[in-house]
């Protein structure tokens, strides 16, 4: 098992910035892709972005790519979203991922587990 805690959300001025973190613990964090999601009310689950197990691999989906960067500390077993420019549309509960695959993925069905999500407001 792994377990999941994302912290960092809040509210925040469009324009803004906002730094999510998600701590690991469980299993060997190394050995996990990571991913964050996001969802918007009444909305299905996004992909927003991914990291592979050592970090050298990163993909982020297209609508906040250029303002979202994702990153990984191994050894502190943390994984880290840094969202820059902040939009109304980016409002949303963000949930961290882990993956037993390599590399990178943006189906949630290729994540094992789930943090519990904390919430990103925008302002307009």
């Amino acid at each position: 098992q792994v377990q999941l805690v994302e912290s960092g959300g809040g509210l925040v001025q469009a324009g803004g910035s906002l730094r999510l973190s998600c701590a690991a613990s469980g299993r060997t964090f190394s050995n996990y892709a990571m991913g964050w999601f996001r969802q918007a009310p009444g909305k299905a689950r996004e992909f927003v972005a991914s990291i592979s197990r050592t970090g050298d691999t990163t993909y982020i989906e297209g609508s906040v790519q250029g303002r979202f960067t994702i990153s990984r500390d191994n050894a502190l077993n943390t994984v880290g979203l840094q969202m820059n420019s902040l939009k109304p549309e980016d409002t949303a509960v963000y949930y961290c991922a882990a993956g037993g695959f390599r590399r990178i993925a943006t189906r949630a069905q290729n994540y094992d587990y789930w943090g519990q999500g904390t919430q990103v407001t925008v302002s307009s």
